[in-house]
């Protein structure tokens, strides 16, 4: 479990990278970006083969972690204002 999730780690930043790209390229809904950067990472984690030795169901797994967390890193490094919910004022 610990390669799948170092592994995760590393292609994870790639995702991000490759994502923003494609967002930059195309307009997309922002609901398709988690199912989008899933798809990449699932991608990255396949044809990583020669930089691991893990098997072919980790590394899909490892790659569907890394699109997760990418959109989740892209979404803490996003310069954001204001709140998620109204505060009421009395």
């Amino acid at each position: 479990m610990a390669q799948v999730l170092i592994f995760a780690t590393v292609i994870s930043p790639f995702v991000a990278g490759i994502l923003e790209v494609i967002k930059r390229l195309a307009a997309l809904p922002k609901n398709f970006i988690p199912l989008i950067a899933v798809v990449i990472g699932v991608v990255l984690g396949a044809v990583a083969y020669p930089f691991t030795d893990m098997d072919v169901a980790l590394r899909l797994w490892a790659g569907a972690g890394a699109g997760l967390s990418a959109t989740g890193l892209f979404e803490l490094v996003q310069k954001r204002q204001g709140r998620t919910t109204k505060i009421k004022e009395d």
